[in-house]
């Protein structure tokens, strides 16, 4: 276990509905900010902050904006978001979250893509068995990754592996994943390609062709964005409305107590139930491919 707990506040499928996290003594933490990247930085584990179950449907994401960074319900036009199901998908079909302490800034142009980052921690599909837990840290190796471009942006989607699942040692690069779960990584292109065309939006783009890249250039693009971080975390670049509150990073201006930190959580609403998911989630979206 990774010794992380969380907190739940309001009631989950609600605009305020909010997930904080503590560290294994109880203190309040950022999970963009204060759990670390690596897991095992000799070995190149890294942690990740599971966001999405595999198989759910509601876009819940660290929120950047907010102090402590919670996870939240992602909000569109005053509408809860929940990825539409394009056949033959249902839901995410990875957990799906973020690896902590990166970020890709969206004053830099990528050399790769030539599109600016998305203002976010880097995304991350994870391929094991189990189906993880909103909010669950769990250490991953690097496989590889794809190249999104959203709207415009960069967002890369890094492709690993929960060092727990059975399987993991079978699993260094891209290309086992290609031998071993085959179809996987065409339909994790084809979900990234169609999952907002149900919205009204294009099919979205991707550099590469939409080709993965393996396990060391993976690695390299999550560096840059730990280094994009590194500089947010100390005010060496304009973060604009990223929160960057901690209560761990030393050099950080943005530092505060823990008194300060449950005050935060406190003045949130009490845990309730969840809302009801609404029916038309499970509705299925067929359209011809172009």
């Amino acid at each position: 276990m990774s010794g992380y707990g969380v907190e739940e506040r309001a009631g989950p499928h609600s605009p305020e509905y909010r997930l904080f996290f503590k560290d294994a003594a109880g203190r309040y933490i950022s999970p963009f900010h204060d759990i670390p990247i690596y897991a095992d930085a000799g070995k190149n584990v890294f942690n990740m902050v599971v966001e999405v179950p595999r198989w759910t449907n509601a876009k819940m994401e660290i929120s950047t904006k907010e102090p402590l960074n919670p996870i939240k319900q992602d909000v569109k036009k005053g509408k809860l978001r929940f990825v539409a199901n394009v056949f033959p998908h249902k839901g995410y079909i990875w957990n799906y979250g973020a690896i902590p302490q990166t970020w890709e800034d969206p004053g830099h142009k990528d050399e790769n893509t030539g599109c600016c980052g998305d203002n976010d921690p880097i995304d991350v599909c994870e391929i094991g068995s189990k189906v993880c837990s909103r909010g669950e840290v769990i250490q991953v190796k690097v496989l590889g990754t794809l190249a999104l471009i959203d709207e415009g942006e960069t967002d890369w989607k890094v492709i690993a592996i929960n060092v727990e699942d059975p399987e993991a040692d079978s699993y260094n690069d891209i290309e086992d994943v290609r031998r071993m779960k085959p179809g996987y990584l065409e339909a994790t292109v084809d979900w990234f390609r169609r999952y907002k065309v149900p919205d009204g939006k294009p099919e979205n783009q991707f550099a590469f062709n939409g080709e993965f890249k393996g396990k060391d250039f993976a690695l390299d693009v999550i560096k840059g964005t730990h280094e994009h971080w590194k500089a947010l975390i100390t005010k060496k670049t304009d973060g604009g409305e990223i929160n960057c509150t901690n209560l761990t990073v030393s050099g950080s201006p943005f530092c505060c107590s823990q008194d300060c930190a449950k005050a935060t959580v406190d003045a949130a609403p009490p845990c309730k139930a969840a809302n009801p998911i609404p029916p038309e989630v499970d509705k299925w979206f067929y359209y011809q491919k172009n």
